[in-house]
């Protein structure tokens, strides 16, 4: 399972003092990219070639909230969906008492020229 690690600004807080909602998905978004880049899976790339990767959802459960300062990685791990779909399971930890902060499902689609394709040769990289 791949994971990133990561820090707690303070800019990322609301005013109850904890990590605001919507920076989670930032975090889920950041450890998706270092994962696919880390398969040798370059958006750019793709793109030039008229091939991107979508989300088309995000299920966020939040179990715990994380503060200033705190410590945490993101784990990614992915499984192929029907014939179009990928997957990605993430979950966040705070790694002082190794926690389970989020719980997400982030799923997406590959479209070529605009149109949904069978992510069959990203799966197969993924699956390496």
């Amino acid at each position: 399972m791949y994971n990133v690690e990561f820090l707690v600004r303070d800019y990322e807080l609301d005013l109850q003092g904890i990590v605001n909602n919507s920076n989670y998905q930032k975090y889920l978004e950041h450890a998706r990219h270092e994962y696919l880049i880390s398969k040798g899976i370059d958006f750019a790339q793709l793109h030039s070639e008229g091939q991107d990767l979508v989300v088309t959802r995000v299920e966020i459960d939040f179990k715990l909230p994380l503060k200033s300062r705190d410590q945490f990685k993101v784990t990614v791990r992915t499984e192929k969906k029907g014939h179009l779909r990928i997957v990605f399971h993430q979950q966040i930890f705070r790694i002082s008492d190794n926690k389970l902060i989020v719980n997400a499902i982030v799923t997406g689609v590959s479209l070529k020229n605009g149109k949904p394709v069978r992510p069959d040769d990203i799966i197969n990289i993924l699956s390496e």
